[in-house]
């Protein structure tokens, strides 16, 4: 599957249409609310290893440019540090913790819904979809069994 075609197949099947991008700059964490047009500025097309499968898989990497010009208008959420606050979690799950108890006031729980059945959290009715930089958007495998 081309970029293209991975993107129209997510975007049609993803329960949510409001994304939480999290991203660190100058040591502090942030996040910013972006639709699925903006967040696919910052898309690129990598592959997985040949060990596991070879497929083409979309991930969300910024530049330290754009981390930069994003910080002007993303919510500053606290120190980078939050990020290994538990260190069961990785720095996805951790980012999505802090989100999901800041915004919603709920506790969070790690789950794994897939991302065409509901969002990572409830906002003002809205499901989000919690990403955070360097993340895996999708891939093709997932895109194909779910189809």
């Amino acid at each position: 599957m081309t970029m293209t075609e991975m993107m129209t197949a997510y975007n049609a099947r993803s329960a949510s249409h409001v994304y939480a991008l999290g991203f660190v700059h100058g040591g502090n964490l942030y996040a910013t609310k972006l639709n699925f047009a903006e967040l696919s500025r910052y898309f690129k097309l990598d592959r997985a290893s040949s060990k596991r499968g070879g497929f083409a898989k979309i991930r969300i990497k910024l530049t330290s440019k754009d981390r930069a010009e994003l910080s002007f208008t993303a919510e500053l959420i606290g120190a980078e540090s939050l990020l290994t606050a538990d260190p069961a979690h990785n720095k996805g799950e951790n980012f999505e913790r802090e989100l999901t108890e800041r915004w919603t006031a709920e506790t969070w729980v790690k789950d794994s819904v897939p991302f065409n059945v509901a969002g990572d959290l409830v906002l003002n009715g809205e499901n989000v979809q919690v990403k955070f930089d360097g993340a895996e958007l999708t891939n093709e495998r997932t895109l194909m069994r779910i189809a």
